[in-house]
């Protein structure tokens, strides 16, 4: 009886340990907003590793341009990440929001990525950048 308590027991906690595994997918959730106070946030960053929250400039192409903010991320679920915007950005502007990874770097902890560079660069899930746009307001 004990043995098949402890493998049920197993069974579950592996069953749960992969839903969490899959619940851990990176993601960005934001929304239009408006960027008069200099900062563009995230609603929820899951990230796989600790890392960045880019906010790169982009167009109806949809194509990451410059880098006009960061925020740094922790390992893990991310609510309201605030990135402080680095250049002027005007309403009706949009912007990618971008899980990058601490990864590739000189220094631990100071961001270096710049645009096309290995350093602090963009992660990819399935070959597909890790991001959500948004229109400043």
């Amino acid at each position: 009886m004990k043995t098949l308590i402890t493998s049920a027991t197993a069974l579950l906690m592996t069953a749960g340990i992969a839903a969490a595994d899959d619940h851990m997918s990176p993601m960005v959730e934001a929304s239009d907003q408006s960027v008069e106070n200099g900062v563009v946030s995230a609603d929820m960053v899951m990230a796989p590793e600790n890392g960045w929250l880019v906010v790169h400039r982009t167009d109806s192409e949809m194509a990451p341009g410059p880098v006009v903010g960061h925020a740094p991320l922790r390992a893990g679920e991310n609510a309201d990440v605030a990135a402080l915007l680095t250049e002027e950005v005007e309403a009706g502007d949009m912007l990618m929001l971008m899980v990058h990874s601490e990864e590739g770097g000189m220094k631990t902890g100071i961001f270096e990525y710049t645009l096309g560079a290995s350093e602090d660069g963009p992660i990819r899930v399935d070959e597909e950048l890790v991001t959500a746009t948004i229109t400043a307001q």
